[in-house]
């Protein structure tokens, strides 16, 4: 054994002992912090005496705490709750009133929700009867500067503003911007909330400061010429979280619409399992060239929808109705493949109010390969597989899904697949129903490569101290010509390095600019880079053997 493994199991041993400023990747939901609005159902006030509001914390493996905090009342609410259980919170009168917004402008109405131990947090906006839907709530660390809205068009003519989003503030001196022009100045807490007669998808909502994005729809129907009406709401991933490979699985309803939002110029999709809709306002009619803020509509059923992209694009699934009832409009956000998580807990969202919903499930979305690897545990209990021949199988994409139902009201449910999986949760009854993206991963997918899970796009603020670093390849597309991928070092070229997507190297102390050359299939070439600050901590050792 020679000094440096001697050092490199030292460090490892009093790692715990040593600050190392690393930032690491947000691997699910959970967090602990959270920024929340609500936006209005249909057009009622808040004092309406059927519309509830509710908050439903899931734990962990830990039992919390925490407040549930409303920044226009200034007052905060205490919770608990034990390892693996589920708290439900109503507001009352005063406290909708503080988070519901009904007009254009900006106000206090949010509220923060903030806990010892991580925790995922889910947000309903129901009417007693119906008409409502349930988002997840994406914790502070994994919000960023820019969103495109993601919506659904009005069902014409209505004559009302009922296309509406929502930005909160987490910083104080928040500039707001929507597709380049200046807003306003939000502090934290406060929150614009716009409203709009014609769709706003695609439009662009930029900020200096990481802030909160909601997407509300007052009243729609999905497709047009359904049956049934709601309203919208899907709190929006950033940017810097969307991807290039999707697999959108169907829900319950067999028969979906799904939205697919460019992020960049001259953007390419090839999809499977999809048709495109010709029919809906504003969408195009064609997957090639797409421009940023441009979006396309897909009908989808059966066996889900395989879709890739040349660039990182959003993409939604709406519930829609058809031919009956059964439900009515929901939006879900889906993550991109890259986003797939190996442990999750979720829980079904039941009012307490008087409700027509009567289905809870969740939707499992993992690898063909692997599906047999996925396991549940109810409240605790042992895990139990999921192979009972439930699985739907997308032979293209090599992706199954998986609908179970959720029959236990207080219990929360905990996934796993060590291969990868995301879930989405789905409720339905006649008029009504929700649809969220309940658990996935928030990684920052702009940042091309990585070094020991750091962004290239954020390297320089962060001290390397480790004996080796290993750098991983975020791209695709890349052109199967060998070549077409290329590392430096400080500008010279690494030809031992030439089409890695992983490698490990030893850095002596020192300053170096890390570079990476794609040449994609499109026959694009792009170069990304990052400054790499090492700090070795040599430490004297003396009457070593060995």
């Amino acid at each position: 054994m020679n000094l440096k493994s001697i050092y490199c199991l030292f460090i490892a041993a009093t790692l715990l002992f040593f600050t190392i400023t690393s930032l690491q990747a947000q691997d699910t939901t959970e967090g602990k912090d959270f920024w929340i609005t609500f936006g209005q159902n249909l057009f009622l006030p808040p004092t309406f005496p059927l519309l509830n509001l509710e908050i439903r914390i899931v734990s962990g493996n830990a039992a919390t705490s925490g407040t549930i905090h409303f920044t226009h009342l200034g007052t905060s609410v205490p919770f608990s709750i034990g390892a693996n259980e589920t708290y439900n919170y109503v507001l009352t009168e005063p406290q909708k009133e503080a988070v519901y917004n009904t007009t254009m402008g900006i106000t206090n109405r949010s509220m923060r929700i903030t806990s010892i131990e991580p925790v995922v947090v889910y947000a309903m906006n129901m009417l007693g009867y119906g008409h409502g839907d349930v988002t997840n709530i994406f914790p502070s660390i994994t919000l960023n500067t820019e969103y495109y809205q993601m919506s659904y068009h009005s069902p014409p003519p209505t004559g009302e503003d009922t296309q509406c989003y929502a930005v909160v503030a987490t910083h104080n001196n928040t500039n707001l911007f929507h597709n380049g022009g200046f807003i306003t100045t939000l502090n934290e807490g406060q929150v614009y909330y716009k409203t709009d007669e014609n769709d706003m998808t695609g439009a662009r909502i930029t900020s200096n400061n990481p802030v909160a994005f909601f997407s509300f729809h007052r009243y729609t129907v999905i497709p047009v010429g359904a049956l049934s009406f709601g309203m919208l709401q899907q709190q929006l991933a950033p940017v810097t979280t969307c991807g290039k490979n999707f697999f959108v699985p169907c829900s319950p309803n067999t028969r979906d619409v799904v939205r697919i939002v460019v992020s960049q110029d001259n953007t390419n999709i090839s999809q499977t399992g999809g048709t495109i809709r010709t029919d809906d306002p504003g969408a195009q009619n064609s997957l090639s060239n797409l421009q940023s803020g441009q979006f396309v509509d897909l009908e989808v059923s059966n066996i889900g929808c395989h879709i890739i992209a040349n660039k990182p694009i959003e993409v939604c699934s709406f519930l829609a109705t058809y031919t009956s009832m059964t439900s009515a409009p929901s939006q879900s956000w889906v993550p991109a493949l890259e986003q797939t998580i190996s442990n999750a807990i979720v829980a079904p969202f039941l009012p307490v109010t008087g409700t027509q919903l009567n289905q809870h499930v969740a939707i499992v979305v993992t690898p063909t390969a692997t599906k047999n690897n996925t396991t549940v545990s109810v409240g605790g209990a042992p895990p139990t597989p999921l192979f009972d021949g439930s699985w739907i199988d997308n032979a293209e994409a090599e992706m199954s899904f998986y609908t179970m139902p959720l029959t236990h009201n207080t219990a929360s449910y905990n996934f796993t697949n060590q291969a990868g999986f995301f879930l989405l949760c789905y409720g339905g009854g006649f008029g009504t129903s929700y649809y969220y993206s309940s658990c996935f991963a928030m990684r920052d997918l702009s940042a091309a490569f990585t070094a020991n899970d750091v962004p290239n796009t954020e390297m320089s603020d962060t001290i390397f101290k480790e004996c080796d670093i290993t750098f991983v390849a975020n791209v695709s597309g890349i052109h199967p010509n060998p070549g077409s991928l290329n590392w430096y070092i400080d500008d010279e070229p690494q030809p031992d390095l030439t089409d890695l997507l992983t490698w490990s190297r030893d850095f002596a102390t020192g300053t170096y600019v890390i570079k990476m050359t794609v040449l994609f299939i499109d026959g694009s070439t792009e170069t990304y880079e990052g400054t790499l600050n090492v700090q070795l901590r040599w430490i004297k050792i003396r009457n070593v053997r060995y």
